[in-house]
């Protein structure tokens, strides 16, 4: 398949549509070991920037990684032989101990849509089957483990907000408005509010074991979304990151973090307290949040992350439950697919991953099940 690639700056990889392609991205993982590399990727009258990033691991080997991307229009039938070609392309860029290139393609389908009528083609219901996904396969090898969580639900805000609250489940909008009538109050705090919210993610993270960045991760994260595109207009493209708290008598029960950057909203992280959980703080913290990213231009409400089946016995099961009763559609991407450059040093390497994998996402996950409360994972 014939592709171009050329360097580019981060400021091009600024106009791509994910977060996770952007500049902004590139340089906050820049500052916690990471490389990143920008590049406009060209394919026949096509075009899109491209961000990639390399970081060391261990024996002075490496691995690339380019999330949600490229975020190119495609055939689903072209899907492999076009990532192998960004690949071939790439390597002559990336460091010459770099073992393998791992793409998380940012395509998906969609399996209907969720709330109070249900998906009802079969693939958005229980039974804990694999769901279908955008293919992609030979010369690229199925990841041993996703680096981004590849299913998710998306809620399209174009409708008005009687018609949001009408299109989800029942339960849920009871529990918004039984939030607001006991007495839970929603607010948007600044950066100076982190250290509270870090206590609450630190113990959400110790009660469903679950691992989480250092303080400085989040407070840098938010410093460098609040200076960015300073010297310049602050477009609609420049990150508007948000940390809301749900409040009862002056006491956080819940906080969530949440990113709005173009016609996209995504609610990156989740911390809740084990107290006054009848109150439903998290179901008035995803409303206020909807809501807000309707009013600042977004036209999609990325909740980011959940199980790829209603499975009850999903380590995540609840998680599943409280985002879907939300209302939008349920999709499924395809998941991290690596490119082996150094085929025998990453057979070993997948090995130990697969490894890994099981013992803390699988073993240690159903040791300590995660309801809605719980803390989102690393956007790595």
């Amino acid at each position: 398949m014939n592709i171009e690639l050329e360097t580019a700056s981060a400021e091009a990889c600024d106009l791509s549509r994910g977060f996770l392609q952007s500049g902004f991205w590139g340089r906050f993982k820049s500052e916690f070991g990471w490389t990143s590399l920008h590049f406009s990727l060209r394919r026949g009258s096509e075009s899109c920037p491209l961000l990639v990033l390399e970081r060391s691991i261990r024996r002075g080997f490496s691995f690339a990684y380019v999330p949600h991307g490229p975020d190119c229009d495609l055939s689903s039938r072209d899907t492999a032989d076009f990532l192998a070609s960004v690949a071939r392309s790439l390597r002559p860029h990336l460091s010459p101990t770099c073992i393998f290139l791992r793409f998380d393609p940012p395509w998906y389908l969609a399996s209907g849509a969720v709330g109070d009528a249900e998906a009802k083609d079969g693939l958005a219901q229980g039974g804990g089957a694999e769901p279908l996904r955008p293919l992609v396969g030979a010369p690229l090898r199925r990841a041993a483990a996703d680096v981004q969580p590849p299913d998710t639900v998306l809620l399209d805000l174009d409708a008005d907000p009687e018609s949001l609250l009408a299109a989800m489940k029942p339960k849920w909008r009871y529990n918004i408005k039984l939030a607001a009538k006991k007495g839970v109050v929603v607010e948007e705090a600044g950066a100076e509010a982190l250290p509270e919210f870090y206590r609450l993610y630190r113990k959400t993270a110790e009660r469903d074991r679950i691992a989480l960045h250092p303080e400085h991760y989040y407070s840098r994260l938010f410093s460098l979304a609040s200076s960015y595109g300073d010297g310049a207009a602050r477009g609609p493209l420049v990150p508007d990151l948000r940390l809301w708290f749900a409040r009862h008598e002056g006491e956080a029960l819940a906080a969530i973090v949440t990113l709005f950057r173009g016609e996209r909203a995504v609610y990156l992280y989740g911390a809740s307290s084990d107290e006054k959980r009848n109150l439903m703080p998290a179901y008035a913290l995803q409303w206020a949040a909807i809501q807000a990213a309707k009013a600042a231009g977004c036209r999609e409400y990325d909740f980011f992350g959940i199980p790829p089946s209603d499975d009850p016995q999903h380590p995540m099961a609840g998680l599943y439950r409280f985002k879907t009763g939300f209302g939008g559609s349920i999709v499924h991407r395809a998941g991290s697919w690596d490119y082996p450059l150094r085929p025998l040093t990453y057979r070993a390497f997948r090995a130990a991953e697969a490894a890994r994998q099981w013992w803390f996402k699988d073993f240690k996950k159903r040791r300590g099940a995660r309801g809605p409360g719980a803390a989102e994972r690393q956007r790595d």
